[in-house]
């Protein structure tokens, strides 16, 4: 008797565990009946506390269905059996749908989730009422590219021989490995390519407040998700034009940017505006990678004439 109570107790607690580490971590602001909206997080290493935890109320308060979520095994969402392959994200989303009841959605996909965000529209325009590339990566080699010879230029004025040693043994490196992309963006931090130029008083304060809260206390990152992603997913380093020029006649495309998000060269901007059309692309002033939070007001009202 002993031994089976021993047996239930190890599969009861096996099954807590498995819960605990494979669950995907969601949460819903505003009225279901209001138009949809699902965020999808940066990455792979993210999470959405950022943008949960400044915009996702405020952007429901005007009328919006709003639904962040991390992606498995990355942020709130810990799940040590998560492969990190387009797949696994698409199929997450496929269970968001199901979980909260919906059957289209508008979706802002930010950063490398706007990867995400366009294949999962490519695989589903039925479900997708409107994708919204906000400050997306949708040409990667691109960026990759825009960001050494750029910051090439710097040290080449500055004739800082070691950054420009640093630069050269990047380019040497696989263009499909994780370490080629770390250090690019490790380039590119040290050039603060990610930061607005004049932070504002209100960014500042949304940033302080973020800091402060819970959800900064949760920004849960998981160093090795871009590895295992570089491993397991065979398209680590796309080009999404094709695919959205495909889209554009099937759901709205709409893209908002950062007119100082220094990852992105001028003609990369040119050829979204190219493809989403110029009345659906919106290049904000004085804001870099997060215009949720370095352009915030700016970025609900344009989010909120969009869909209205």
């Amino acid at each position: 008797m002993k031994k089976i109570y021993l047996i239930l107790f190890y599969i009861l607690t096996s099954l807590t565990i498995n819960a605990q580490t494979n669950t995907i971590y969601s949460k819903a602001y505003g009225q279901s009946e209001n138009p949809a909206i699902i965020f999808i997080h940066g990455g792979p290493r993210g999470n959405s506390t950022l943008f949960e935890g400044t915009t996702a109320e405020k952007l429901a308060k005007k009328g919006f269905y709003v639904i962040v979520y991390d992606r498995r095994g990355e942020g709130r969402s810990i799940d040590t059996t998560a492969t990190f392959t387009f797949q696994e994200a698409i199929e997450d989303l496929n269970n968001l749908y199901q979980k909260y009841n919906i059957k289209k959605a508008n979706i802002i996909a930010h950063s490398f989730g706007g990867l995400v965000g366009t294949l999962f529209t490519e695989q589903n325009p039925e479900k997708v009422n409107s994708l919204i590339l906000a400050g997306a990566l949708f040409s990667q080699q691109e960026t990759y590219d825009h960001i050494l010879e750029t910051t090439r230029k710097i040290y080449l004025e500055q004739k800082d021989s070691l950054m420009l040693s640093t630069i050269s043994e990047i380019e040497k490196l696989p263009k499909n490995s994780a370490e080629y992309r770390q250090k690019c963006y490790e380039v590119a931090s040290k050039r603060n390519y990610f930061e607005m130029p004049f932070p504002t008083k209100e960014a500042n304060q949304l940033r302080d407040d973020y800091k402060k809260s819970e959800f900064g206390k949760n920004n849960i990152r998981n160093d090795n998700a871009p590895t295992l992603f570089y491993q397991n997913e065979s398209k680590n380093n796309i080009d999404t034009k094709p695919v959205l020029k495909k889209l554009k006649k099937q759901v709205k495309l709409l893209a908002i940017y950062g007119q100082q998000d220094k990852i992105f060269s001028k003609k990369q901007l040119n050829d979204m505006k190219k493809i989403v059309k110029e009345q659906n692309f919106k290049l904000i002033d004085n804001c870099s990678h997060y215009p949720f939070v370095d352009q915030q007001t700016e970025f609900i009202n344009t989010i909120e004439k969009w869909m209205k």
